[in-house]
């Protein structure tokens, strides 16, 4: 069905009063003629709201209980009237009057069960009635929020194609125009890759002390090496100049070399 169809449909006036709801069933054959309603002259009015409707229920069950009252007491006058212009009275004795009585005991409890059906159907109804009011308001208002989508839309048309026209230029870089779906899911991937930083950024963070200290056992042990070296050095030259001179040459040699084989195996044992 065409969405702009079904909006007349639902903006068709609807008269909700108790005649016009309860008119399939009190003339269930359309063929017979329907008597002109005292309240016929309201049709023309917005009869929707549920406090309407319980007042109109209230005034109807007064009008009821009045038009019952009155049709008891035609009744009994009729039969009154009926009993004294008969040319011959009818005579009863107790034990009719005991069986009327039997009679009309049973038909009492029957009409009390009848009127607690017809209490508790009035309550179903009742609720189905306000129930049924709460789903029509419901069904106005949907019907005005529908009203205003088709303006809606085309005032968010009008600002889509103005943004894009005034949109900046496309950029080269492809990562910038990815749909909304990839963007997210390329910015949950550069966060999850962060998250991987952070940890490996606090990990070594945990570990710097460890190898400040590390550095600084090498660095004492580089500054102790250096003072040997230092020092071997001068007893080198030194032994380099007894050698020329003659005075024991092959002792400080001797020395030199050991001391340059501990140089070496401690720069391999420090990797410096």
């Amino acid at each position: 069905m065409d969405p702009q169809t079904a909006l007349n449909e639902l903006q068709q006036h609807r008269d909700l009063s108790i005649l016009t709801v309860s008119a399939p069933y009190l003339t269930p054959d359309p063929a017979l003629p329907q008597r002109p309603s005292a309240d016929s002259t309201t049709s023309d009015r917005d009869n929707t709201s549920p406090s309407l409707l319980a007042a109109d229920l209230t005034h109807y069950r007064d009008l009821f209980s009045k038009l019952r009252f009155s049709y008891v007491e035609q009744v009994t006058k009729e039969r009154f009237l009926r009993a004294i212009t008969a040319q011959e009275p009818d005579f009863v004795d107790a034990s009719e009057n005991a069986e009327l009585e039997e009679k009309l005991r049973g038909e009492k409890a029957g009409l009390k069960e009848k009127k607690e059906e017809v209490r508790a159907l009035v309550g179903e109804l009742e609720g189905e009635g306000r129930r049924l009011a709460g789903r029509y308001e419901n069904v106005r208002l949907q019907t005005t929020q529908l009203e205003s989508l088709p303006a809606e839309n085309d005032k968010l048309e009008r600002t889509l194609n103005t943004l894009r026209a005034t949109q900046a230029p496309r950029s080269s870089n492809p990562s910038l125009s990815l749909p909304l779906q990839p963007t997210l899911d390329l910015l949950q991937e550069r966060e999850a890759e962060l998250e991987s930083l952070d940890r490996q950024i606090e990990t070594l963070r945990a570990a710097l002390p460890q190898k400040q200290a590390q550095v600084a056992g090498l660095k004492d042990e580089v500054n102790m090496l250096n003072v040997k070296k230092i020092k071997a050095v001068e007893e080198a030259q030194e032994a380099r100049r007894r050698r020329e001179g003659g005075v024991g040459g092959d002792e400080m040699e001797e020395r030199g070399r050991w001391l340059r084989g501990v140089e070496g195996g401690l720069r391999g044992m420090l990797e410096v």
